[in-house]
């Protein structure tokens, strides 16, 4: 999907996930049938996911004073190209001289510095993956914190706390965004950065030109250390590419020697084409050749920009698309879920498989009587048995009936334990632990869920199981 769709995805995911009231399971539900109307159940991945957003925030525009503007507004501008080129072509026109009092030091113009410096960047650029991650990591957080004070001024009612769940939700966006987008941006970040040099190198040949048109420079050279012999090599060695290039010859020792100051110095123009066509091919040919792959690569990612879709949330997507019928045979263990846990495990299900879920409870297995149940004839129902988190978990009891069922789903419901102990409790990461070493014993995946949550919305964890033990 393009960026604009994989941008739109992972709001309305941010959205889905942030517990909003006008974001509930009504929505959820109208997205996925409108991406089934527009595009059909047979539709690739990508296409019915980005469809399925691009609806779904529609719907939500009136619920959210930032998702109007947000969804107006343009990722990238092209004319911070020519901002970059701009930039770059008036900083080397601004290089005010290349020698004091008309005189260019061979040794020593500012064009050395310039070939330098980018030849520095070609030698660091096969070794700045690591520093390129850092770069973007660091550029990352900047955004994620200038947009989330933009976000929370934006979609904070007057008076309404901080941590409104649509700040919370765009916050979340931002993360996601800022990580899915990083090859993007540094893309874009190339092609800017390669274009400025480029344009700064060629700014710095049309400074040399358009000053010799009314000032007559002169070639010299000067050094405490270096004869004449020595510079020659070392021109001859400097040069060598734009001398090849141009077919010409350095003057000889004797010539160099001639113009060493305090010598008046000759005619500095064939020193002043060599240094263009130096920069020409050391600068200008070398960022312009990686500025075009940089866009390439960013274009090709602004059309195609990935996105983890075999994550839980867009398998889940996935399998709403076709509407199968799933059915989740649940054994209850030592007691029956009441009716608002009952409800909540069967919104979960529909939240993972779409309105063709459908939950079989079995009558609830004392304890002590999980001998007593047969393994079930072989069907296309998922199996999962329920238990309290605040059982002990035992492998003679539990254990047995996990054995029995053929390594079903283990769902701990946690809300009497975090109505008794309170959600912070340390015994409540204690009990998990115990439940998730049981659930390892048995090769069973395992989720945790207050069933008696607000509908279930803490349920993530769980939606992962689900999808994990569906295969």
């Amino acid at each position: 999907m393009n960026e604009r769709a994989a941008a739109e995805v992972l709001l309305l995911r941010a959205f889905e996930g942030a517990g909003l009231p006008w974001c509930g399971d009504d929505v959820r539900t109208w997205a996925t049938r409108s991406a089934l109307q527009s595009v059909g159940a047979d539709a690739p991945a990508d296409a019915f996911v980005a469809a399925r957003a691009h609806a779904g925030l529609g719907r939500l525009e009136a619920h959210d004073a930032l998702l109007p503007r947000w969804r107006k507004a343009r990722v990238w501008r092209a004319g911070w190209v020519g901002l970059a080129l701009a930039a770059g072509l008036l900083a080397g026109l601004l290089v005010d001289r290349i020698g004091s009092a008309q005189r260019i030091n061979l040794l020593a113009p500012p064009v050395w510095a310039l070939l330098a410096w980018n030849l520095a960047v070609y030698l660091a650029l096969p070794f700045t993956g690591a520093a390129g991650g850092a770069l973007r990591r660091a550029l990352a957080g900047m955004w994620r914190r200038a947009r989330g004070r933009g976000i929370e001024r934006a979609s904070r009612p007057a008076g309404a706390p901080a941590a409104v769940p649509s700040t919370l939700a765009w916050a979340r966006f931002a993360d996601d965004w800022a990580a899915a987008s990083a090859p993007l941006v540094a893309a874009r970040l190339a092609l800017l950065l390669h274009l400025a040099a480029a344009a700064l190198g060629a700014g710095v040949i049309a400074g040399l030109y358009l000053r010799g048109l009314v000032l007559d420079y002169r070639a010299g050279w000067q050094s405490t250390f270096l004869d004449a012999a020595q510079v020659h090599a070392l021109l001859s060695l400097l040069l060598a590419p734009a001398l090849a290039a141009s077919g010409q010859t350095l003057p000889d020792v004797a010539a160099l020697q001639a113009l060493r100051v305090p010598q008046p110095g000759a005619p500095a123009a064939p020193w002043i084409h060599l240094y263009a066509l130096q920069l020409g091919l050391l600068v200008l040919l070398p960022r312009l050749l990686l500025a075009l792959g940089a866009a390439l690569r960013a274009r090709r990612l602004a059309r195609h920009l990935p996105l983890p879709l075999d994550a839980p949330y867009f398998q889940r997507l996935l399998r709403q698309r076709h509407g199968a019928r799933v059915t989740w045979r649940v054994w209850p263990h030592a007691r029956p879920p009441d009716a608002r846990a009952l409800d909540t495990l069967r919104k979960l299900l529909q939240r993972v498989y779409g309105e063709g879920a459908t939950l079989q409870l079995e009558p609830a297995v004392a304890y002590g009587a999980e001998h007593e149940i047969a393994p079930p004839a072989a069907d296309t129902a998922r199996r999962c048995v329920l238990c309290d988190l605040g059982a002990t978990p035992e492998p003679e009891s539990q254990g047995r009936l996990l054995r029995a069922l053929g390594a079903p789903l283990l769902l701990l419901d946690e809300s009497a334990f975090v109505q008794r102990f309170g959600a912070a409790s340390p015994r409540r990461a204690e009990r998990r632990r115990a439940w998730a070493a049981l659930a390892e014993a048995h090769a069973c995946p395992a989720a945790f869920i207050d069933l008696h949550g607000a509908d279930g919305t803490d349920g993530a964890a769980a939606e992962a199981a689900l999808l994990h033990a569906d295969g």
